[in-house]
């Protein structure tokens, strides 16, 4: 279905915001100055590369088991991925509907908290040449998504440094890597929640002889967890569930293991999923889940006011969602035919590059990883002025006006198709040969690193929205297709194609032409 543009006015070459949401834009000094906008957007990376010592491990770890018959494995375990596809297409969607507006309809009180099967069993089990195939083929591409994911999560909360953290499905650990990427010096505790021991194993494995790890603890269940927990200290910083949803064929389990994730989540939740239709539709299940579920609770601690509601008043009120969404409002994207995902590239490692197949071709030194997040946190979203608030543009026709004669210059940015300009998906500009010089051996330069602060950051007011999939750069003018907010509130969300023109701004089409993917762009 082709976008619709509201026939709201232009200006500067952005759509201007209806006259409602203008008469309240705050008169304000500029917040950002044009490269501190650029770099508080820039969300994306266009090759990752697996840090070394994450290849290492995955080298050792698979030289100890000797697995014959590699590439056979990593073709079956591709397979039964497959399968996992295939049953979630057959999920009734009206069933689905029904449990996300109200899943106390359909789910017993007495049973609400309870799965019947335990997960695990409900979901893929790992035996242990599936494990050794997981950790050959698919470990550094879920790594790869899962450091994008929470890099940005640490950009959007430069104040949020999990001290504890629960890591449900944690299979190999490629979440426990990408924290340890992220927030090298903040974690304390880690909790895992992995049935499979196989997987659990093979984790212990990789992260034999790394130093100063946290406190780790490994849980075959969340009950589990919770029997040897106390309840004064259930409550996590972050709480991840990651590449795992998908595996439960069941949207009540899936509704009810969110729903303890959630009452485990002291601030901030992420799920991440393959970037399928099936994964979007699980992300934008959970995501009205957890929103319904936060308006019921405000809903009865207003009736509840005046009066004693322990039980209410243990967390903080309210959650609003981080990223990827700019507010908290229906998702535009729904009965659209399109969905939200994103892609993040990464560098193929040399067991990636032994083990997968190719189609008849020489297998490519990159691959894709595509993925779908939701990133939820505790409290109401902050109202923050918007990025343009008080930025004026010039238009090309003015800057020329303000130019000498004697420093003209023939611009030929957009007379030739520069480099940078080229489409992220159609290059492959790396050298893949850095997996040459690898050892065993971890030296001093091995201890993790805190990445320093970005000058200028996006707030997580509503002014930012988000580019769902690659713009369209036709000479002078950049077309994107952006989900942003429809208030200052956050509270309604539209899905629109906006169009930014050299003549009209020429400082956010600079911008426009090296966005990409996922990265922001301001309002």
């Amino acid at each position: 279905m082709p976008c619709q543009i509201p026939l709201y006015k232009k200006f500067a070459g952005i759509r201007q915001a209806p006259p409602e949401m203008a008469s309240i834009v705050s008169e304000t000094v500029p917040k950002f100055t044009a490269e501190a906008l650029k770099s508080a957007a820039k969300q994306s990376e266009r090759c990752h590369i697996v840090p070394l010592r994450l290849r290492r491990a995955i080298k050792k770890y698979l030289r100890e088991q000797e697995e014959p018959h590699m590439k056979r494995k990593v073709l079956r375990l591709s397979e039964s991925f497959s399968q996992i596809k295939e049953v979630n297409l057959m999920l009734p969607t009206s069933t689905s509907k029904e449990l996300v507006e109200d899943p106390l309809k359909s789910v017993e009180c007495s049973q609400r908290w309870k799965i019947k099967s335990a997960y695990g069993d409900i979901g893929l089990k790992y035996r242990e040449d599936e494990t050794v195939a997981y950790v050959a083929s698919r470990m550094p591409a879920v790594y790869s998504a899962l450091y994008r994911v929470l890099s940005e999560v640490r950009r959007r909360l430069p104040g949020f440094s999990p001290a504890k953290v629960l890591d449900f499905g944690a299979g190999t650990g490629s979440a426990f890597w990408a924290l340890r990427e992220v927030w090298p010096r903040s974690l304390n505790r880690i909790n895992l929640v992995e049935p499979s021991q196989s997987m659990q194993r093979a984790g212990q494995s990789l992260i034999k002889g790394l130093k100063n790890l946290p406190l780790i603890q490994s849980y075959g269940s969340i009950q589990a967890l919770s029997q040897d927990v106390k309840k004064s200290d259930r409550q996590h910083d972050l709480v991840i569930a990651s590449y795992v949803l998908g595996e439960i064929p069941s949207l009540k389990d899936r509704i009810t293991v969110v729903r303890q994730l959630w009452e485990l989540t002291g601030d901030v939740l992420v799920l991440v999923e393959p970037g399928t239709p099936q994964g979007s539709n699980i992300i934008s299940q959970m995501r009205s889940h957890i929103l319904w579920m936060e308006k019921r609770r405000s809903r009865k601690l207003e009736d509840a006011s005046g009066k004693e509601c322990k039980a209410l008043t243990t967390l903080k009120n309210g959650a609003y969602i981080v990223a990827p969404c700019p507010h908290d409002g229906s998702c535009p994207l729904d009965n659209t035919g399109k969905y939200c995902h994103f892609v993040q590239r990464l560098q193929r490692t040399t067991s990636q590059r032994a083990y997968k197949r190719s189609k008849g071709e020489p297998l490519r030194g990159f691959e894709d990883e595509k993925f779908c997040f939701i990133a939820f946190r505790r409290g109401q979203r902050p109202r923050q002025p918007w990025p343009l608030d008080g930025m004026k543009f010039e238009t090309l026709k003015e800057q020329h006006a303000r130019r000498n004669p004697e420093d003209l210059e023939i611009d030929y940015e957009d007379q030739f198709i520069s480099s940078e300009d080229e489409d992220v998906q159609d290059e492959d500009p790396i050298s893949y040969d850095s997996d040459v010089t690898e050892t065993d051996a971890i030296t001093e330069n091995d201890d993790w690193e805190e990445e320093g602060e970005e000058t200028a950051h996006a707030n997580l007011g509503s002014g930012w929205g988000r580019i769902i999939y690659n713009p369209l750069r036709r000479g002078k003018r950049v077309e994107m297709d952006i989900c942003r907010s429809m208030d200052r509130e956050g509270t309604e969300g539209s899905f629109d194609r906006i169009v930014i023109t050299k003549s009209k701004n020429p400082t956010l089409h600079h911008q426009a032409r090296r966005s990409v993917w996922g990265d922001l762009w301001p309002f």
